[in-house]
């Protein structure tokens, strides 16, 4: 799974800040955060499981103030429960109180440092591995499926996570119409699920690339024997031909001042009458800068795109053979991740402390709330560089 939007860069305070500040202390910033919750249907300490129960009265203050990243760290620190976060974050989202966020001075100065200082350049290209990916092969092993495969699963006839994302991988390679000695580009290969699942089932040759040296380390151990070459390196600097290209679920790394950049050479290693397979979260609005929370602890660096952001990072280079969208299957594939983490907690405690499992938690469980309300979606497409001569045929 590569970023997510999470909920919105939400932020609670600035419409109401006139209101709190000339108020009575605590009483008001209580007040006006169940007001903003209420027209989510959402109670703080009410009886219901998507309900907030607030254990530090300190957390109305810090979640009118901080917005995302309030909201985010104070559940970390303890200072509220929800029994359901996923129902909390699938009505709280609808409601979109990012509209509240306009005169954030934390969020602005965020969106001003991404426009400015393009987080996604080549010389950060590695701080996703490092700071995500790298967090250890034991988490990601017992949180996954049986071929580790993180990016959203299809669930069309798939009755559990090995099915659906299996389904996946199939789906991909029919897509590409893959056929045996076809030389492939996997860019974000991950532990190298897809290559290995190509290799065996097709019966071609994969070069894939990734910036974790903890995924090549296992992934070059899983594709063992096979006609697969994993490698730890930057997308920036392949220079390579290839009969076609995949990419799932690492395009939210690109940053949108990089768009271009990368299908730039995309296009460059792809051969003519190849196809390439993009596969991304996405996103309804566009942005230039992520969620502060998702930010600072989960995805760094990173970005939903929206269609314009993309379709226009493409103009000139790529035809849209077929786009299609399945991101309301992520709702499921998260929460059959939360469950194999919760399930594994007493197998992982000794490696992460109980921070760790409530930012988790909320990683997991906030991002399946907000695919549930379809505030975020999952789009394939599959791109030629001149026609597929005779139209490409739908294949789902």
């Amino acid at each position: 799974m590569r970023s997510v939007r999470h909920f919105g860069n939400t932020s609670f305070l600035p419409q109401n800040r006139e209101r709190v500040e000339g108020g009575k202390g605590k009483d008001n910033f209580r007040t006006v955060t169940q007001e903003i919750l209420s027209s989510a249907g959402i109670t703080l300490n009410g009886d219901r499981p998507w309900d907030l129960q607030i254990r530090d009265e300190r957390f109305y203050r810090r979640v009118l103030n901080e917005g995302s990243l309030g909201l985010g760290e104070s559940y970390m620190d303890g200072w509220w429960e929800c029994e359901e976060l996923d129902v909390f974050f699938a009505k709280l989202v609808p409601t979109d109180p990012e509209v509240k966020l306009k005169k954030n001075v934390r969020l602005l100065l965020h969106t001003l440092g991404a426009a400015m200082f393009n987080p996604g350049r080549k010389s950060h290209a590695f701080q996703i591995g490092e700071r995500h990916y790298d967090k250890g092969n034991r988490l990601f092993r017992n949180m996954l499926d049986k071929r580790m495969v993180y990016s959203c699963g299809y669930w069309k006839d798939a009755h559990n996570l090995d099915e659906a994302q299996e389904a996946k991988l199939e789906l991909i390679c029919r897509k590409l119409g893959l056929k045996a000695g076809d030389r492939i580009l996997d860019i974000g290969c991950g532990w190298g699920s897809l290559a290995k699942y190509a290799a065996e089932k097709y019966n071609v040759d994969v070069v894939g690339i990734t910036v974790s040296k903890e995924q090549l380390s296992l992934g070059q151990e899983l594709c063992r024997g096979l006609p697969v070459e994993l490698r730890l390196q930057d997308y920036r600097d392949v220079d390579e031909r290839f009969d076609h290209i995949v990419s799932v679920g690492m395009f939210e790394h690109v940053g949108y001042r990089n768009y271009r950049t990368y299908m730039e050479k995309a296009h460059n290693c792809l051969k003519n009458g190849g196809l390439f397979l993009l596969h991304c979260i996405g996103s309804d609005v566009s942005h230039v800068a992520g969620d502060l929370w998702m930010d600072k602890y989960i995805f760094p660096n990173s970005l939903i795109p929206s269609l314009k952001q993309i379709t226009a990072s493409l103009e000139g280079l790529f035809t849209v053979e077929n786009l299609h969208n399945f991101g309301f299957y992520y709702d499921a594939t998260l929460m059959a991740w939360f469950e194999n983490f919760n399930s594994s907690w007493d197998k992982l405690k000794a490696f992460y402390d109980e921070r760790f499992y409530r930012m988790w938690k909320y990683y997991l469980l906030s991002s399946a709330g907000t695919f549930r309300c379809r505030w975020q979606q999952v789009w394939q497409f599959v791109l030629s560089k001149k026609g597929v001569p005779g139209g490409y045929g739908p294949i789902c």
